[in-house]
């Protein structure tokens, strides 16, 4: 076989490699990018399933608190936001917003015995809690996707392909700022 072929059948091969990592990179970019995707659908529709039981809950509580109409103001002002939030940041403090007036309103509600009794409370808390088990296992899941997809963009050779591309940006971490978290720490203790 004469050198030039070989060399020709080397030089084939190493473009043919050489897309193979160029398509599988770009792929596999593409993959973590649609996982994230999916894990921002599900916050959004846990959010959006809890947004549509706050109403529930204050109106519950408003039969037996009828004075505590700042709560009341607060929770739907958090409910409000949180449905308006457009993006990850804007989303992760209205997350903040709406623990805190939760857990104020949960707090009322120690004080009055027979709203703590009422099995209408008690099917409202109980959906309340199965949502927010599920929005921290969808945060997880998000963040999760996030780290990898951050890691990957700025990581050789994906951080070549993407600046090819241009394609993949840096996402944000669904996270409650440390304002929020102080919120939620100073919040009253509330135990049923």
């Amino acid at each position: 076989m004469p050198i030039g072929a070989i060399i020709a059948i080397v030089v084939v091969v190493v473009i043919v490699l050489i897309i193979a990592i160029i398509a599988g990179t770009y792929n596999s970019l593409v993959r973590t990018n649609e996982r994230v995707e999916e894990a921002w659908s599900d916050i959004t529709v846990q959010l959006k399933y809890r947004a549509d039981l706050i109403p529930n809950v204050v109106e519950t509580v408003k039969g037996y608190a009828k004075h505590e109409k700042e709560t009341f103001e607060m929770v739907t002002a958090a409910r409000s936001a949180a449905m308006g939030a457009k993006t990850v940041k804007a989303a992760a403090e209205a997350e903040g917003e709406m623990q805190a007036a939760l857990s104020k309103i949960f707090a009322i509600a120690e004080a009055y015995p027979e709203l703590k009794a009422n099995e209408n409370f008690k099917t409202l808390q109980g959906q309340l809690q199965d949502v927010e088990d599920k929005i921290q296992a969808a945060r997880r899941f998000y963040n999760s996707g996030c780290k990898e997809l951050n890691a990957k963009i700025k990581t050789f050779p994906t951080n070549i392909i993407n600046n090819m591309v241009g394609h993949f940006k840096k996402r944000d971490y669904f996270e409650v700022s440390e304002a929020e978290k102080a919120k939620i720490d100073n919040a009253p203790e509330v135990k049923f």
